[in-house]
């Protein structure tokens, strides 16, 4: 298999940048969602403290509760002295004057906190703190939105809790009960690792993985999925349509997967940057540079995979509709039973940080003899 495709999404719920590589570490992409809107609703305190007096004032905004959110995109901007920047456009299907649609506005992706305000927000009962952007941001999209907004970001360092069995170190226990696998994949992979007489304590100390957290991401650092798995949504659309693969939010996009759905059962993955993708005995020398994925659960879906991106509302006819057409067979987690499974949630193994580029060859190194089974609280 390979990397096909990258993706990562500076605030979240807005449309993600496509990339060709990218620098992984514990907490995500770097820069990946890093950003959040808050809606700020009607009370006589206009004031938001840092103990969080006001924090129920926030409702926090995301594309599934707040579909035009899927009208803006965002484009990665790099000034000469090395500093970058996101352009936010907003494609404003409702505006009568075309000249005044679509307007931007550019937000540095690393803002000096020194003088913002912080404040207590939370996203799925995972809290955390962070930075309100400058007021003129703010208002550009209470503008675009209708109603006072927030832009919040989360400085690097700041996390939030991974909850439920996410965490490498807790996705074993499903019912109280160890998930049984059946360990290394066969092939090549397993095959060199066994030259390697240090590999079972080096893979054991990676899994003492480092919890800090996550950023604005829903439940996990990374999300890795398929190309086979995306062919088979399209091929239950009408008139040879094709699904938009940045409906499913991935990080990390596959293509060589044996099958459709395969990933539902790997517990781990490995990526051999292109550098390294050598013969057999360049591969076993390096291994240890290698970068490592634990797959730990499914990523459940919702209606924001049918989201009409060209007027920012949801498709009203059905053969434009993904979700339900997934939930005929793919309501596979028994952890969530009624939603549809597509993707794997991932936290990347034992490293501060490294490279991933489109074309690197993956590998799984782990797969399970059952299919994962969901939870985090509050999240049913």
């Amino acid at each position: 298999m390979k990397v096909k495709e990258l993706y990562f999404y500076p605030i979240k719920s807005f449309r993600g940048i496509s990339i060709t590589s990218a620098l992984l570490t514990p907490q995500g992409i770097v820069l990946d969602r890093r950003f959040m809107l808050f809606k700020v609703n009607p009370s006589n305190d206009h004031s938001f403290e840092s103990n969080g007096t006001s924090a129920d004032r926030l409702e926090r905004m995301t594309v599934t509760y707040f579909p035009r959110m899927g009208l803006f995109t965002q484009d990665l901007l790099r000034s000469e002295n090395g500093s970058q920047d996101i352009c936010v456009t907003f494609h404003d299907s409702s505006a009568t004057d075309r000249a005044a649609s679509p307007r931007s506005i550019v937000i540095p992706l690393t803002p000096n906190t020194e003088e913002l305000q912080e404040i207590d927000v939370s996203l799925h009962g995972s809290p955390t703190k962070a930075f309100v952007m400058d007021d003129w941001m703010c208002k550009w999209f209470s503008e675009c939105f209708g109603w006072d907004t927030l832009l919040v970001y989360m400085p690097d360092g700041a996390t939030r809790p991974v909850l439920g069995n996410l965490l490498p170190s807790k996705a074993a226990m499903v019912d109280d009960k160890p998930a049984v696998a059946n360990g290394m994949a066969n092939g090549w992979f397993s095959t060199f690792t066994n030259f390697i007489p240090s590999y079972s304590t080096s893979a054991a100390q990676g899994q003492k993985e480092k919890e800090e957290g996550i950023t604005f991401a829903d439940c996990a650092p990374y999300l890795v999925v398929t190309e086979e798995s995306l062919s088979d949504v399209s091929s239950r659309l009408p008139n040879g349509g094709k699904a938009d693969i940045t409906k499913f939010r991935p990080n990390i996009v596959l293509e060589g997967a044996s099958k459709a759905y395969e990933e539902d059962f790997w517990g781990g993955i490995s990526i051999l940057p292109s550098e390294r993708n050598g013969s057999f005995e360049q591969n076993v020398q390096h291994y240890q540079k290698t970068l490592d994925i634990s797959l730990t659960q499914n990523c459940l879906r919702c209606q924001s995979l049918d989201i009409d991106y060209n007027t920012g509302t949801f498709f009203k006819s059905d053969a434009d509709t993904v979700l339900k057409k997934l939930m005929r067979d793919r309501r596979v987690d028994m952890g969530k039973k009624w939603s549809p499974v597509f993707g794997r949630y991932g936290f990347l193994d034992g490293k501060d940080s490294c490279q991933v580029n489109v074309g690197d060859e993956v590998v799984i190194r782990k797969r399970n003899e059952e299919r994962t089974k969901f939870y985090w609280p509050g999240l049913m």
